[in-house]
């Protein structure tokens, strides 16, 4: 009985949450006269894609769609390579200072990102980077929580495999690569789906250091393109637009997301 509670409540909230999402893909590829709010199922009499047809027509979308991608898959290779290095040099080397300044890398975590919105963007104006990708990817590649994350991860990792990898003749180098990172594959899959959802879906950041269209990220396309409309809003079309903006981050956690598991040793060493 218990189990039956548990897996109906489980059942009734994953409907929940799709629900909103299924709607919203049909009125995607509903014809105009079928989009009421008032009865979901003629929304599934004739489906259409005039809606993404119209999509593309209107704006740029697929350019907006490559520079969302390319962004994100930077910044995230970008932070992972970063944080997977500090996190390694946080909890295995030791160095002068290293707790104070891994403390001051956590003291980032707690500062609001709208507080270095200002100083960030004046910064890429003296640097001439204003509507570039470089503007867009080079802030996204440092961040404190990604250390904090990969640091906790490696302080759990068995200093036997260091040793025994050294015996083997590895360096440092060597170690790094072919012992700990395949190791660490959990907590970089879980930093990089992360980082790359943050960015893809990142609205401020773009609208402040891009001027021109065709710098336009797939978020601030899809608002340019929804303040548009001045009396009548074409729901399908704003939807259809909305599906495209949505499914990549959706491809990117169903793809990563057996790697986000509890025990990130597990398998590691065995005794």
């Amino acid at each position: 009985m218990r189990k039956f509670l548990t897996g109906t409540i489980l059942v009734l909230t994953a409907i929940s949450m799709l629900a909103p999402f299924l709607v919203m893909l049909l009125i995607s590829l509903s014809s105009d006269n079928q989009i009421t709010f008032t009865d979901i199922s003629g929304l599934v009499q004739s489906l259409t894609l005039k809606n993404y047809h119209n999509v593309t027509n209107s704006i740029p979308v697929w350019r907006y769609f490559f520079n969302s991608l390319f962004v994100s898959v930077m910044t995230t290779v970008g932070q992972v390579v970063v944080a997977t290095l500090a996190g390694y040099a946080f909890a295995r080397i030791n160095f002068k200072f290293r707790n104070v300044i891994f403390f001051l890398i956590l003291i980032t975590m707690f500062i609001p990102p709208q507080v270095n919105i200002i100083p960030l963007f004046f910064l890429m104006r003296e640097l001439h980077l204003v509507d570039t990708y470089s503007a867009l990817i080079l802030p996204g590649i440092f961040g404190g929580f990604g250390v904090f994350l990969m640091r906790q991860h490696f302080l759990t990792f068995p200093s036997e495999l260091e040793d025994a990898s050294i015996i083997d003749g590895c360096n440092k180098l060597q170690m790094f690569v072919k012992i700990v990172c395949p190791l660490a594959l959990p907590a970089i899959a879980t930093l990089s789906i992360f980082t790359f959802i943050a960015s893809w879906n990142s609205f401020i950041w773009p609208l402040i250091v891009t001027n021109s269209e065709a710098m336009r990220t797939l978020p601030l396309g899809l608002a340019v393109f929804k303040g548009s409309y001045r009396e009548i809003i074409e729901w399908g079309d704003l939807l259809a637009c909305a599906v495209i903006c949505t499914i990549p981050a959706i491809v990117i956690f169903l793809m990563g997301k057996k790697y986000i598991i509890n025990d990130v040793m597990k398998g590691g060493i065995k005794e």
